[in-house]
């Protein structure tokens, strides 16, 4: 009976509600090759609508799952990534910033397989840095789809374009020597 009970847990309303935002991931893209940035924008909206909403129904009804754990970044991940490499496929953000914004996820996933492989520690908590640089990179996908339909000044999306870089980069540095720090200390105190 208690089987039951938890794979049913796995099934709560915040990972419902992550799973219909990866679902949204490919209509959004569909809509950014087609050049229709007016319903891509509205879809970016309910994404990050959602996102807001699965996070406070898990915390506010302590429905918080390992399935949750996984989904939620993940969902982050795919609907960010492929927005950046898409509007960078069409000359809206330059290549280079999502160069940076992948190459980070791509250094952190690749570090913490390194640290499991190797049995090291994985010591890498929700900082400032982190984020700052979620918080750049959603204002940059959000304004420059704004700006597909309403102009915005390009003096401003190409200072957010150098503020969003600098930002990921150092919030990737910062993951890092939290990571090395993790492992330094725990073998100072073993030692």
């Amino acid at each position: 009976m208690a089987s039951t009970v938890d794979s049913k847990a796995h099934l709560t309303i915040p990972n419902l509600i992550t799973l219909a935002r990866i679902l949204l991931t490919p209509l959004f893209i569909i809509f950014l090759i087609q050049k229709r940035y007016h319903p891509a924008l509205w879809i970016f909206i309910l994404a990050g609508l959602s996102d807001l909403a699965d996070g406070l129904i898990a915390r506010r009804w302590r429905q918080k799952t390992p399935l949750g754990t996984f989904l939620d970044p993940l969902a982050d991940k795919l609907l960010m990534g492929s927005s950046f490499i898409t509007l960078s496929i069409s000359h809206i953000i330059p290549p280079w910033l999502t160069v940076i914004v992948l190459s980070r996820d791509l250094v952190l996933v690749f570090g913490v397989m390194l640290f499991k492989v190797a049995h090291l520690p994985v010591v890498v908590q929700p900082s400032l840095a982190g984020k700052l640089c979620t918080t750049t990179q959603v204002t940059t996908v959000l304004l420059v789809l704004v700006a597909q339909t309403w102009p915005l000044p390009p003096t401003f999306l190409e200072a957010l374009f150098w503020l969003t870089g600098g930002i990921t980069a150092l919030s990737g540095i910062h993951y890092i020597l939290q990571a090395l720090w993790g492992v330094a200390h725990s073998h100072h105190r073993q030692g």
